[in-house]
């Protein structure tokens, strides 16, 4: 799926996303997911971190801040963002035009299991990240007992090439990332990593 041209689809998610019964429903009908631990991981970000959230879709995790870059690559989504935010950039998360070691914070919810190569994503995120920075994300993943709605999705042309809790591990590893924290719900497994 081509997430930059995919704009019915892209406004259905972004509303299910933001209407907090349906988030809630959705999470757990779908994938068993508790979507409190999201809001929790979004509520625990530190406002004085520059941060980069890629993909922002439709600004979830976004607020007022302009500490707070929000970029994805579909201009679609940025337009919904910018209800939340003036702080945008529509950028692809395989070549972030940032210099290396930019961001005390990177972070990722719900987007990289839509990524053919997630672990390439990682390793420029970690690329941008300054030494000692902490990248937080979610993610859909293999082996947590909705693999046949996952590879649907697939075949479907929403999801990319999402891992296993155990891939996670490895690319956020082999991004040169450590202090590795996975928090499994259901078939989303929410992380968190130290440059």
């Amino acid at each position: 799926m081509n997430w930059q041209t995919a704009t019915l689809l892209a406004t259905l998610y972004d509303y299910a996303v933001q209407t907090r019964t349906l988030a809630r429903i959705g999470a757990r009908v779908l994938w068993n997911y508790d979507i409190a631990n999201l809001r929790d991981a979004i509520a625990a970000q530190d406002p004085n971190a520059l941060t980069l959230d890629i993909p922002c879709g439709g600004g979830l995790a976004v607020g007022d801040n302009p500490r707070h870059i929000a970029a994805d690559i579909s201009r679609h989504m940025l337009t919904r963002a910018r209800r939340k935010t003036r702080t945008l950039l529509q950028a692809d998360i395989y070549a972030l035009p940032f210099p290396p070691s930019t961001f005390d914070a990177c972070v990722t919810y719900n987007g990289l299991h839509c990524l053919d190569d997630p672990a390439a994503a990682l390793r420029e995120l970690a690329r941008v990240l300054r030494p000692g920075g902490t990248l937080t994300g979610t993610t859909l993943v293999r082996g947590a007992g909705r693999d046949p709605l996952i590879t649907a999705m697939q075949r479907a042309g929403i999801f990319g090439a999402p891992g296993t809790a155990a891939d996670l591990r490895t690319w956020l590893t082999t991004a040169g990332l450590t202090a590795i924290e996975l928090t499994p719900s259901g078939a989303v497994t929410g992380f968190t990593a130290r440059k």
